[in-house]
Parts: C-alpha cells; sequence; structure tokens
C-alpha cells in the first residue's frame, strides 16, 4: 500500500512552518528569517519514503491585506488550503493563539490538525493543541510524520506526485533567488525587509562555472543606501553568503552579481509584482 497527498503548512508569520517543512523535507527547501512575511509564494517540499510520498505547500503567514502584494499572497494561503488532504495549523509555542486566530482555524474546511511549535525554546505556553514539536531538534516528528500519512489517501501501486527525486517543485534559480533575499532580510533593519524582493536577472552556466545576476528590488533611495551599506560592506556579505549556497546547491564555482534597483511603490504595482513572480 502506498499513500501520497497534499499537505497545506498554515499559520501566522514566525510560527515556523519554513523550519517545519525543512526539517521535513531535510533539505533546505525554504528560507527562514524572524521577520515577518518572510515567504510570499506557496512553496512545495516533497517528502519521500519507501511507500509514501507527502507534498508540503509552505504558504505566507496569515495576515491583513495592507497592499496589492499582501493581497496577491493571502491568496496564495486560500489556493493552498483548497484542496489538500490535511492542513497543519502552526502556533508559536511560546504564545498564546487569540480569539480571532481560533475562529480562523474553525472556519478550514479542509481536515485540520493544530500543531505547537518551538517546543525548544523558553516559556512554551500550555493551549491545546493535537501535536507540541521541535524542528530544531527534531521532537515529535516522527510523530507528526505518522500523523500526516493518516490522512494520505491510499494506492495499491506507487503513486508519485512528483519524480521520487524531487525534493521542491521550484527552480534552482527561484532557490537562490529567495537565498539572496534570506542574507538580505538577516542584514537588514526592520523597516526594509517588506519592501524588498529579488529577481534573477541572469543565469548562464558553463562546463565549470555559473554567471548569476540578479536585481535586489527597493522602493526608496534611502534602502538603497542601507542595503548597499557603508562601503558596500551590507551588499558584499549578503553576496558572500548567496554565493556560497549557489555552489553548495550547484556544485560549481559560481560568479554571482548584486545590484540594487529602486522600483518606488512596487506592492502597490501588480505588473511588478507578477514579473517578479509573486
Amino acid at each position: 500500500m502506498f499513500r501520497a497527498g497534499y499537505v497545506a503548512i498554515v499559520g501566522l508569520a514566525n510560527a515556523g512552518k519554513s523550519s517545519l517543512i525543512n526539517a521535513l523535507v531535510g533539505e533546505k527547501v525554504a528560507i527562514i528569517s524572524n521577520k515577518p512575511q518572510t515567504t510570499r509564494d506557496n512553496i512545495l517540499g516533497i517528502v519521500n519514503g519507501e511507500d509514501y510520498q507527502i507534498v508540503l505547500v509552505d504558504t505566507p503567514g496569515v495576515h491583513h491585506s495592507k497592499n496589492t502584494l499582501d493581497k496577491a499572497m493571502m491568496k496564495n494561503v486560500r489556493s493552498a488550503i483548497s484542496g489538500v488532504d490535511l492542513v497543519l495549523y502552526l502556533i508559536d509555542g511560546t504564545t498564546i493563539p487569540n480569539s480571532e486566530e481560533i475562529e480562523y482555524i474553525n472556519h478550514i474546511e479542509a481536515p485540520t490538525k493544530v500543531i505547537k511549535t518551538k517546543l525548544d525554546l523558553k516559556n512554551v505556553k500550555d493551549f491545546n493543541c493535537d501535536l507540541e514539536i521541535s524542528s530544531k531538534t527534531g521532537q515529535n516528528l516522527d510523530k507528526l510524520l505518522d500523523l500526516i500519512l493518516e490522512f494520505m489517501p491510499t494506492y495499491e501501486e506507487e503513486h508519485h506526485i512528483y519524480d521520487k527525486d524531487y525534493y521542491t517543485d521550484k527552480s534552482v534559480k527561484f532557490l537562490i533567488g529567495e537565498e539572496i533575499r534570506e542574507k538580505a532580510l538577516l542584514y537588514l533593519r526592520q523597516e526594509v525587509p517588506h519592501g524588498i524582493a529579488v529577481e534573477i536577472t541572469r543565469f548562464w552556466e558553463e562546463d565549470n562555472v555559473v554567471y548569476i545576476d540578479a536585481d535586489l528590488v527597493c522602493e526608496n533611495d534611502r534602502h538603497k543606501g542601507m542595503i548597499i551599506g557603508k562601503g558596500g560592506q551590507t551588499l558584499k556579505k549578503i553576496g558572500s553568503e548567496a554565493r556560497a549556497f549557489a555552489e553548495s546547491l550547484l556544485l560549481k564555482k559560481v560568479v554571482l552579481k548584486i545590484f540594487v534597483k529602486v522600483e518606488k511603490d512596487w506592492r502597490n504595482k501588480p505588473n511588478v509584482i507578477k514579473s517578479l513572480g509573486y
């Protein structure tokens, strides 16, 4: 008997959605940051076992829409929930879910399990949930996998939704672009990250080297200066760490050039949002 199906990973910003997917998949599929709304697209992480394939859908954090980009992100959440076999609603274990969040959970039509995350941290709160886990230490991830499999459709023969060698549906270009954005989130101040995006403008692969050009898009000249940093140091750190990730992914030398581009109020421009892939 073979089990295969879809699981949507849903929750507020910083609930640990991307960390859980990376832990279950065993590869870096989604970027991680303590900045809200880090994930902007529905990213698939594929968990392959001898007798199962689970497709995990990472979603943007549930939030109120403030601009066109926010609306697109919440559309992605609704799309992810529609038609899945199971929804895992993640709640940061160091917080208490409020009445609005509980009401949201109760209105999800698909089968839903509430998962308390971040058990490795101090001050974990006590509230009702179906399972408590830590993606960092791996605590109870085996139990979570068993819980997920209970909801997966069964087949008499192997039924792979994706090729069993795949661990994500995203391209290498997408993963590298997201890595650049993750490093930018790491090194930039709180007010900048919401207004940045990354577009890979050139990806040229030769036998032993890959040439990659990327635009790091921001909303104004002040943010551009912050991204570049004094003497270009901030942009240099972003590029150096993103290049190391790209080389580990491609197993080749990578020549990465990042250009900072100003696109004023781009989060309210549907054509720009579309061109950036959100």
